[in-house]
């Protein structure tokens, strides 16, 4: 059997997936504050309850309407983002003229409540979500077994990211909304209407928490406390790329997503503090983050 410093192949190669597979929801979560915070200037604290309500919508779609996986993969996103777009003009709008804290206490706030509700309704069990027949099974490889669900989150998390990236960065849209957080009242002269693009935005960053939650369904359990679960993480993931960075949270997220599986391997005592050693490594180092611009 091969072994690399005295690890099978196999082993090392089932923790680089599992750390792949985190780190695309890394990804996706980081993503999606990146955008909130960059483009609005808002700390998103409900996030991870976002992220949690699109795993309970996929699941009410399929057990009480009977509606699979497929279908909720469109509607989760969209009936979450809807939701973020009311709490965007009902709540947030009003603080935006204010420190941040105020956002992060108010979004915390939210997502107490958020979870509090699905927890009162649901109980704190998880609620199995089946795999859709279509991905499930998987391929042997030479050095491993590869589950057809998780190459599918992994590729369908990277074209995600890479496609909202683009959008951002690269088209006329994107242009609008980097112009509107810079100048908000010039781009309004020009007939662009900044606050439906404010909540626009805010709406599409917690779709992409929905999304990400429709992916982690049949993988981990659906539970009111799955979001809260990951979301320090993924802030942790979001500071060490750089806040507000769309590139720097993709490729953070799935660096520190490898790394998460190497240290699992190598010394697994470590696997839940690495992700924390290193964003307070790069605060010393750099505090704007890896890919952030330096004050």
């Amino acid at each position: 059997m091969t072994t690399i410093f005295g690890v099978s192949v196999q082993a090392l190669s089932g923790q680089l997936l599992l750390g792949l597979i985190n780190g695309s929801f890394y990804a996706m979560l980081s993503l999606g504050l990146a955008i909130i915070f960059g483009l609005l200037n808002v700390i998103n604290f409900a996030h991870g309850a976002l992220y949690m309500m699109g795993a309970f919508v996929a699941w009410i779609l399929l057990n009480e309407l009977g509606l699979g996986y497929w279908w909720a993969l469109l509607i989760a996103p969209l009936a979450v983002g809807l939701f973020g777009a009311l709490l965007e003009r009902l709540l947030l709008a009003r603080l935006y003229k204010l420190d941040h804290l105020y956002g992060l206490l108010l979004t915390f706030g939210l997502a107490l409540i958020i979870q509090g509700l699905f927890r009162q309704h649901y109980g704190s069990s998880g609620l199995p979500y089946v795999i859709p027949p279509e991905l499930s099974g998987g391929q042997r490889l030479p050095f491993m077994f590869l589950p057809n669900y998780r190459a599918w989150v992994v590729a369908a998390s990277l074209v995600i990211c890479l496609s909202t990236w683009l959008l951002i960065e690269k088209t006329k849209l994107g242009a609008y909304l980097r112009a509107a957080t810079e100048n908000p009242t010039l781009v309004g002269a020009f007939g662009v209407n900044v606050p439906l693009l404010i909540t626009l935005t805010y709406a599409f960053g917690v779709g992409l928490a929905a999304l990400a939650g429709v992916l982690a369904a049949p993988i981990y359990s659906v539970n009111p406390a799955m979001g809260a679960d990951i979301i320090i993480v993924v802030f942790a993931v979001v500071v060490i790329g750089g806040m507000g960075s769309i590139l720097g949270s993709i490729l953070t997220g799935f660096g520190l997503g490898l790394v998460e599986g190497l240290t699992k391997v190598f010394y697994p005592e470590a696997s839940s503090v690495v992700i924390f050693v290193i964003m307070a490594v790069v605060l010393l180092a750099k505090p704007s983050g890896l890919f952030g611009r330096s004050a």
